[in-house]
């Protein structure tokens, strides 16, 4: 039987590759820094703790989604209104 916990674990590296596809530093500069996190927690056991970790990239997640949009808004904004100065 798997480990549903691996799955989890599997899917938010998969989702955070999708979405560091867009870093404002590089991908492969967010692809380096996000593998070093996950090696650096790979002998945690606890299941508590790894659900902890979980929600925490789950969080890493939300974050990068609203620094993305924050961009995009703001070239919108440049793009189609002019500077109030």
């Amino acid at each position: 039987m798997a480990n549903p916990i691996r799955g989890e674990v599997i899917k938010l590296y998969k989702n955070l590759l999708y979405i560091g596809r867009e870093y404002p530093q590089g991908s492969s500069y967010f692809r380096d820094r996000l593998k070093s996190a996950f090696m650096k927690n790979k002998d945690v056991t606890d299941p508590e703790q790894i659900r902890k970790l979980v929600a925490r990239g789950e969080f890493v997640i939300k974050e990068l989604e609203a620094l993305y949009f924050l961009r995009k808004y703001r070239t919108m904004k440049k793009r189609y209104y002019e500077p109030d100065d």
